[in-house]
């Protein structure tokens, strides 16, 4: 039985243009109907026809029988539509052969804030993030440097030196740009001279962002509130209190102010958000302290042109205290892309681990390093107390493994998301 399938993302993460790939490629018969230009398809599900009968008038809309395997619909925007997305479930019921994929801007808000019935269960929800750091090595050719980092991320073994530090610089690369696809492209465009890049395409891409929150907010001071957050995300990761503080979005803000602001930066994939745990135990999330959290923004080129970064000190490696900034909103990125749920720990005395994820092993201590000097302090005090089967160091050497501490070079962080191998 085949479920209709809506993909959720941030705006111009390349959601359109990876669908339209997909169903031209793989079926004989497609149309895609995008609602900001074919309003007619909303136009039937506001009707008071029967379900059976609105089925009927999309048939000849799409001009297609759709109980037909060769055949597939793509509905663009579909976030216009509560009525269609609330149907959703009789299609599935009552035609399961039919092929539908959904996709929209800011779909996850429209969904937080669904007034109907929402299918549930009937639906297939699947996550698009910008390219990953393996993603953007597919995308300007290195594709062949992945299964090498997995073998030895899986043998514990050593990365050759010089594909170590080629793979280093790459990792540089990304964090200047990051994996908006466009961005991406540009950079291909330019031949990959990081000199020549325009990064203006972010200012756009906020801009764009900030127009959106107009379009789907109750009233223009909620998107007031939530362009607040959003611009403070950034700062308030060097932020010495480690957690996400609303004070500093605005000087005496209190969260019953702002939590719907947060909430809808969430839902539109533009901010991920990592928890404090008090006690690594299974299952983590009942230890959740909900008041104490981070939050990261989900592009790393973005992050870095909000910080105004210079390019040039990420590739000559001088850039001081933002450094660990990077690395950490990094790690949270290709730990969200690779579908790795994390958290992270602090004690009372105010240690703190920078992530911890829950696998077959037990919980797992993740410390970032941004540099080749690993001491932590912190993550010696978790061992100490909750005897891990092991920890993980992230950092900028090479694999290892020593004083059951599997260390892990920054670019092999998308194989968390893999099944782990115990140390």
């Amino acid at each position: 039985m085949i479920k209709p399938l809506m993909v959720l993302g941030a705006r111009q993460v390349g959601k359109s243009y990876l669908i339209d790939a997909f169903c031209t490629a793989e079926y004989k018969q497609y149309r895609q109907i995008n609602l900001f230009e074919e309003p007619l398809l909303e136009q039937i599900y506001q009707s008071n026809l029967s379900a059976a009968r609105k089925f009927e008038q999309l048939q000849l809309l799409v001009g297609r029988k759709l109980d037909n395997p060769e055949t597939i619909l793509f509905v663009d925007e579909v976030q216009e539509s509560e009525e269609f997305i609330a149907e959703l479930k009789y299609l599935q019921e009552k035609h399961p052969e039919a092929n539908i994929i959904c996709a929209g801007s800011l779909l996850g808000v429209k969904l937080k804030r669904f007034k109907r019935s929402f299918p549930v269960g009937k639906v297939a929800i699947k996550n698009m993030y910008p390219l990953s750091f393996p993603e953007y090595l597919m995308a300007v050719g290195m594709k062949d440097y992945i299964p090498v980092v997995q073998q030895c991320y899986h043998e514990n073994s050593k990365m050759l030196p010089a594909l170590h530090e080629e793979l280093m610089q790459m990792l540089r690369i990304y964090l200047c740009i990051g994996g908006m696809p466009e961005a991406v492209q540009h950079f291909l465009n330019i031949k990959e001279d990081l000199l020549e890049f325009d990064s203006t395409f972010f200012d756009d891409l906020k801009t764009a962002c900030i127009d959106d929150m107009k379009k789907y907010v109750k009233n223009l001071n909620e998107a007031i509130k939530i362009e607040r957050v959003y611009n403070s995300v950034p700062l308030q990761q060097a932020n010495k209190a480690h957690k996400f503080q609303y004070s500093k979005v605005r000087s005496g803000a209190r969260a019953s102010a702002y939590e719907t602001a947060l909430d809808w930066l969430m839902a539109a994939d533009l901010v991920h958000k990592t928890s404090c745990i008090t006690t690594p135990e299974k299952p983590v999330r009942y230890f959740v302290d909900p008041d104490v959290f981070k939050l990261f923004l989900h592009d790393m080129g973005l992050l870095t042109y909000s910080l105004g970064i210079n390019y040039s000190d990420i590739i000559l490696d001088r850039l001081g205290q933002f450094k660990g900034l990077l690395a950490e909103n990094y790690v949270a990125c290709e730990l969200k892309a690779a579908g790795t749920a994390f958290h992270y720990w602090r004690s009372e005395n105010n240690a703190e681990v920078d992530f911890v994820v829950e696998n077959k092993d037990g919980v797992i201590p993740l410390e970032v390093k941004s540099a080749e000097n690993v001491q932590s302090k912190s993550l010696k005090i978790f061992c100490n107390k909750y005897g891990p089967p092991y920890a993980i160091r992230l950092s900028t050497k090479n694999f290892g493994f020593a004083n059951k501490i599997r260390s892990l070079p920054l670019y092999a962080t998308f194989c968390l998301g893999a099944t782990p191998t115990s140390a």
